[in-house]
């Protein structure tokens, strides 16, 4: 593979917004410009927040499919239930709703390159589909069995441990080997960390511009606090952190402090996860409305017990007042002895209880609930919230779409 010059990384650089000089991202820069003028496919890698998206437009641009339709899609934020006719379109009465012939992204694309973002959230029957189009460039629109052909430059993207899915059952081995002809991996920010300033004073310019405001600055033990942040969540975290310093602060100069009150704590050190909490995600709708059924199945069985231990608790201390009374041989002094008996729990309480836990269950604002608490807990970023709810980002995004939850 040739290098670029200087001159002409800087120009990549410049007309794609890109800021940073680390080797890797180079590479990355590098990798993509030569590999464009192929039509092999191309899977991007990387953690969340990091660019990738940014990559599939150096390839095209660079490509003899410049002046052809480029589209981007994201998989994850597609319902697997209309997957299949996002991507390949679908005939007029396919389906309840299908009232006219629809035209999928791919034949959409012919000719041009198509992005697909998060392709490991793609469902495993779509993954046959999108198997055969890179096989031979056939696919059926959905209720049709007429065979079309397309003509498109596929690059995928993901932040999933693809092997892993594979060993799980959740990923087609050959479609990633199909995919993966030239892969391109982006090292996260914190490998990055040269880039890390550049970077933040590139968003700070930027939000003044928007925010009619002077440019912040950072004193030395700031800087230093900011290059050696373990930014989870990346250039996307970099952004945002810098987007909400430079709307709230009023002075131009940021110390330690200050930055401080912006990073989250508990992003500074990586916990390590158990591959079973790690990779575990819900199919579907129903399995998070079993998971919220079951913690409030647990929560009636925890009130249950608590009403069982007093009432154990008000038999035993009626038990020790009427041996008290059995051995006091003289009426007690009434200024010098009060008698006391605990507050009996009635059965009608007992009963209630189990009355509650036998109540029919507001289930979707439960559901509705847990989202929102969710969404707020993370800031917004509905990646880890959909870890926190043990569910897959596409039904978390879904659901969202569902309870209107848009705006957190």
């Amino acid at each position: 593979m040739t290098d670029l010059d200087a001159g002409e990384l800087q120009n990549i650089k410049t007309k794609f917004g890109i800021v940073g000089n680390t080797p890797e991202l180079n590479l990355a820069i590098t990798k993509a410009v030569q590999i464009a003028k192929t039509d092999l496919p191309v899977l991007i890698t990387g953690e969340s927040g990091v660019g990738k998206e940014i990559f599939p437009k150096i390839i095209h641009f660079f490509s003899p499919r410049r002046h052809e339709k480029y589209i981007a899609v994201n998989c994850g934020a597609i319902p697997e239930g209309t997957m299949d006719s996002e991507l390949f379109g679908h005939v007029k009465g396919s389906f309840t709703g299908a009232l006219t012939d629809r035209v999928g992204y791919f034949e959409a694309a012919d000719g041009g390159t198509i992005f697909l973002d998060e392709v490991g959230e793609l469902p495993y029957h779509t993954q046959a589909r999108l198997l055969r189009v890179l096989q031979n460039g056939e696919y059926f629109r959905v209720g049709s069995s007429e065979t079309r052909k397309t003509n498109v430059r596929v690059v995928a993207a993901t932040n999933m441990n693809m092997i892993e899915a594979i060993r799980d059952g959740r990923f087609r081995e050959d479609l990633y080997y199909r995919l993966n002809a030239i892969p391109i991996t982006l090292p996260p920010l914190r490998r990055r960390k040269d880039d890390i300033l550049p970077l933040f004073y590139k968003f700070a310019a930027d939000f003044a511009d928007s925010y009619h405001r002077p440019v912040i600055k950072l004193d030395d033990e700031a800087a230093d606090m900011l290059r050696n942040y373990y930014w989870q969540g990346n250039i996307r975290q970099l952004k945002n952190v810098t987007e909400q310093i430079s709307a709230v602060e009023t002075g131009s100069v940021i110390n330690a402090k200050t930055l401080a009150q912006y990073l989250p704590e508990d992003a500074g050190v990586q916990l390590p996860m158990s591959h079973e909490q790690h990779e575990r995600t819900f199919n579907n709708e129903r399995e998070i409305l079993y998971q919220v059924l079951f913690d409030m199945r647990k929560d009636m069985d925890e009130l249950k017990s608590v009403v069982r231990k007093l009432v154990q608790e008000s038999h035993n201390a009626d038990a020790i007042a009427k041996k008290e009374q059995e051995e006091i041989k003289t009426p007690p002094r009434p200024a010098a002895y009060i008698s006391y008996k605990p507050e009996e729990v009635k059965k009608e309480d007992f009963a209630e209880a189990q009355e509650v836990e036998n109540r029919p269950l507001a289930v979707d604002e439960m559901e509705k609930e847990l989202i929102r608490k969710a969404l707020i807990k993370h800031q917004g970023k509905r990646k880890y919230a959909a870890m926190d709810l043990k569910i897959s980002e596409r039904t978390l995004y879904r659901k969202i779409k569902e309870y209107g939850l848009d705006d957190l």
